[in-house]
């Protein structure tokens, strides 16, 4: 489990889940929260935080209760980590400020 951790801080929530998804927990986890192959690449393409938390918080009843405060929480995370970059754009020097 703390490689796993050390994955997810250093190279991000991609290679988190492909290191949860060899793990053979993991990937019993992933195949019982997800019933095809396509939803689990679109999220790690479009939303790989929420794809990671859905993951782990999924159970037998699947998400439950307090399990969508998590979710939501990693949503907010992808959101937060798209706008970011375009946050710290403008402190590039020469950067237009017309720019989008």
């Amino acid at each position: 489990m703390c490689c796993f951790f050390l994955a997810l801080l250093f190279l991000g929530p991609r290679f988190g889940f492909l290191i949860w998804w060899l793990i053979p927990y993991g990937r019993i986890q992933v195949n019982l929260a997800f019933n095809t192959w396509i939803w689990p690449l679109l999220g790690l393409i479009f939303l790989p935080w929420t794809t990671l938390m859905w993951t782990f918080v999924y159970g037998a009843n699947g998400i439950v209760g307090f399990d969508w405060v998590w979710v939501g929480l990693a949503l907010a995370g992808d959101i937060v980590t798209y706008t970011s970059g375009a946050y710290k754009r403008r402190e590039v020097p020469y950067y237009p400020t017309t720019a989008p």
